[in-house]
């Protein structure tokens, strides 16, 4: 089973990429990891930097994956980006944390999910 979950979690990502690619994003970093953690993809919208946390799901059977963001996991990514921010001399810079969920091959963006 967590093969299968890397396997559509790294399409998922893919996906995600292309997805962002064509409305305009431009992509800074994918899989970015620190001490704290992993944020699946940096991005900039405009002058907006967005770190993205990409869920990929086949089926609703265990929910939309958008649910699988837990306020854990939201905190988790809130860690790694303030250390993104600090290292990167960019604690002025404007941000936000979007999540793209994908189910099968629907795509679903939302924007400044937490």
């Amino acid at each position: 089973m967590k093969r299968l979950n890397k396997v559509v979690g790294g399409k998922g990502e893919i996906l995600a990429e292309k997805y962002l690619k064509k409305n305009k994003y431009q992509i800074i970093e994918k899989n970015y990891r620190n001490k704290i953690g992993e944020i699946d993809i940096i991005a900039k919208d405009k002058s907006t930097l967005v770190f993205v946390e990409v869920k990929a799901r086949e089926t609703v059977v265990l929910g939309r994956p958008c649910e699988a963001v837990t306020p854990y996991k939201q905190n988790k990514i809130r860690g790694v980006a303030s250390y993104y921010l600090m290292i990167n001399n960019l604690s002025d810079a404007d941000c936000r944390f979007d999540v793209v969920e994908i189910l099968g091959e629907e795509i679903n963006h939302i924007k400044n999910a937490f």
